[in-house]
C-alpha cells in the first residue's frame, strides 16, 4: 500500500487532462489503472504522472496495462517487435518501483475484448494517453462509455499542450509564432523524469482468471510463443533498429554528442545520414520530446532565457548554437505542428483537407498527360525508372525509415507518377504506414500531405501535374546532395555506378 503521506513534487497541468466520461471515482477500487497506449515508457510521461497522483491521494497501488492490437491496420512483425523491446524495458522499470504490469499481446483480431473493462472493474480511476492519430481516439471514446469508473486521458505529446493552441495553424510560420509567445509559460511544466519515485509497496494482485485469460506478453513469449503464432503481417519484417526506452535514451545521447553539432550542415545530405534517429522513438512514445528537449539544452548550456518578442524566425528564439536552433525547430515547432493539425481536425487524413489553392490546381491538372505512370506494387517493390527514387523506397522497405529530404523528394515523384492526386496520396500512406517505424503518426502525415501544399505556399511558374504545387526533382537533388555512398548501398546492385549517374544527369 502507498502510504498516504506521500508527496509528489509536480502536478500533471490541468489543461493536459481530459476527463472522458461521467462515472465516478470509486472509493472502493483495489488500485489505480493506468491504460498505456501511446506514452510507452517509465521516464518523463505525464500520463504515468498522473496516475501515480491518483494513487497516492487515494492510497491506492498503482497497475499497468500496455496492450497491442493485432487486428489494425498494418499490423506487422517490424512494429510488434519494436513494441516489444519497450515492453521489456517497461517491465524491469515497473518491477523495481513494486508496481503490477501486465502487457498483453492479442494473437489473433478481437482477442484482447474484455480486458480494460475486467482491469476497471476494480480500479478506483483509469488514466490513458491523449493522443489524436490513427484508431486511438476512437477507441478511448469506445472505452469511456463502457468503463464503470471515470477515465482521464492525459497529454504527453509535446512541450505545448495539444490543446494549447486557440487555432489549426495553416504555416510553420505562423505556429511557430505562437510557440515563441506561448511556450515560456510551458516551459517550466515538465514531466518528472521519474514519476514511480514516491511509490512504495507491492505489486497488487489482478483480478482472479484475469491472466489467464489475457496472459501476459513477456511469459508467453519467453514460453513457447512467437511472433510467428501472431495474426499479422510477417511480410514486414524486424529491422535491427531496437526498441524501447533504453536504445531511445542511447540514441539520444549519441545523437547530442555526435551529430547535433554538425546537424545544421550535414542533414540534408544521405551520405552523411546526420538525421537525429530519434522519430520512431518519438512515435511509439518511447522518448519524450521534454527529455529530448533537456538533453539538447543541457549540452548548449542553456539558462531558460528566452526572448520576449515573438518573430517567428526559425534561428536566434532560443539563443543557442545554429545546429541546435535547426534540430528544436524539428522537434517542436514541425512535430507539433502536426499535433495541432491532427487533433482539430477529423479529416487529418484525407485529401479534402488540403489548402483551397491547393485543392484548385491539382484538380486543373489532375487530367495532364504523365510520361510514367506507375501502380502501387511497381512503386512498393522499387521498379521505377529513377535510381535515387528506387534507392530511398529501398531504404524504407528494408530499415523502415528514410532520409528525411529523400522523403520529400520520395512524395513528389509518387504525385507525378501517379494517375490522380487522390491515388498518389493513397500511395503515400499505404507505403509509408505500412514499412516506417514513425508513420500513422501526426508528424507523418505532416509530411505526406506537405507533398500536396499543406503548410506550403503557391510556388510559380505553374507547371504539368504539379500546378502550382512546390516541384522537386532527382536530377536538382544528385546535384545539391552528396549521394554516392547512399546509392552504393541502397540502389540497385544490378544497375552500375556509371548507369546511375547517367540516368539522373540525362
Amino acid at each position: 500500500m502507498i502510504p498516504l503521506t506521500a508527496i509528489v513534487t509536480a502536478m500533471v497541468p490541468a489543461e493536459r487532462i481530459s476527463t472522458l466520461n461521467r462515472a465516478p471515482v470509486r472509493m472502493d477500487g483495489d488500485y489505480v489503472l493506468y491504460w498505456m497506449i501511446a506514452a510507452r515508457r517509465s521516464r518523463y510521461n505525464f500520463g504515468l504522472q498522473r496516475a501515480v497522483e491518483h494513487a497516492i491521494q487515494l492510497g491506492k497501488p498503482l497497475v499497468v496495462l500496455e496492450a497491442l492490437r493485432a487486428g489494425h491496420r498494418w499490423a506487422s512483425s517490424r512494429f510488434h517487435q519494436f513494441v516489444i523491446d519497450g515492453m521489456r524495458d517497461n517491465a524491469r522499470g515497473f518491477q523495481r518501483a513494486g508496481v503490477r504490469y501486465h502487457p498483453y499481446l492479442e494473437c489473433a483480431d478481437g482477442e484482447g475484448r474484455g480486458l480494460l473493462v475486467a482491469l476497471a472493474a476494480n480500479a478506483a480511476v483509469v488514466v490513458t494517453d491523449d493522443y489524436p492519430a490513427f484508431f486511438l481516439p476512437a477507441m478511448v471514446t469506445a472505452a469511456a462509455s463502457q468503463l464503470p469508473v471515470v477515465l482521464e486521458a492525459v497529454d504527453s505529446n509535446g512541450l505545448l499542450p495539444v490543446r494549447g493552441a486557440a487555432k489549426v495553424h495553416a504555416t510553420a510560420y505562423s505556429f511557430r509564432r505562437m510557440l515563441q509567445e506561448a511556450l515560456p509559460r510551458h516551459l517550466p511544466q515538465r514531466p518528472l523524469e521519474d514519476p514511480l519515485a514516491p511509490l512504495t509497496g507491492s505489486p497488487p494482485a489482478l483480478p482472479a482468471g484475469l491472466s489467464t485469460r489475457w496472459p501476459d506478453a513477456l511469459a508467453w513469449l519467453d514460453g513457447a510463443g512467437t511472433l510467428s503464432g501472431l495474426a499479422i503481417d510477417h511480410r514486414v519484417t524486424p529491422v535491427d533498429m531496437r526498441g524501447g526506452e533504453t536504445a531511445a535514451r542511447a540514441a539520444l545521447h549519441a545523437f547530442v554528442a555526435n551529430g547535433l553539432p554538425a546537424y545544421g550542415a550535414s542533414r540534408n545530405h544521405p551520405d552523411h545520414d546526420a538525421s537525429s534517429g530519434l522519430s520512431p522513438y518519438l512515435h511509439w512514445g518511447h522518448l519524450s520530446p521534454h527529455e529530448a528537449f533537456a538533453a539538447v539544452m543541457s549540452r548548449e548550456g542553456w539558462l531558460g532565457d528566452t526572448p520576449r518578442r515573438a518573430t517567428g524566425a526559425r534561428e536566434g528564439w532560443w539563443g543557442v548554437s545554429a545546429d541546435a536552433e535547426a534540430f528544436l525547430d524539428q522537434l517542436i515547432t514541425w512535430r507539433e505542428l502536426g499535433f495541432n493539425f491532427t487533433a482539430n481536425r477529423a479529416d487529418y487524413d484525407l485529401f479534402e483537407s488540403l489548402p483551397p489553392w491547393a485543392l484548385a490546381t491539382l484538380a486543373a491538372h489532375e487530367s495532364d498527360e504523365r510520361e510514367w505512370v506507375y501502380d502501387l506494387p511497381t512503386l512498393e517493390h522499387a521498379r521505377t525508372h529513377d535510381p535515387l527514387w528506387n534507392a530511398a523506397q529501398r531504404q524504407l522497405v528494408s530499415e523502415g525509415r528514410m532520409h528525411n529530404y529523400l522523403r520529400m523528394l520520395w512524395g513528389k515523384k509518387i504525385l507525378q507518377w501517379s494517375a490522380t492526386p487522390r491515388e498518389a496520396l493513397a500511395a503515400m500512406i499505404e507505403l509509408n504506414n505500412k514499412y516506417a517505424l514513425d508513420g500513422r503518426d501526426p508528424n507523418s502525415y505532416s509530411g505526406i500531405f506537405w507533398v500536396l501544399g499543406r503548410y506550403d505556399r503557391p510556388w510559380f511558374p505553374e507547371r504539368p501535374i504539379y500546378g502550382v504545387v512546390r516541384y522537386m526533382t532527382s536530377e536538382n537533388a544528385a546535384r545539391k546532395l552528396r549521394l554516392r555512398e547512399y546509392l552504393a548501398r541502397y540502389g540497385d546492385p544490378n544497375t552500375g555506378a556509371k548507369e546511375i549517374k547517367r540516368t539522373l544527369f540525362s
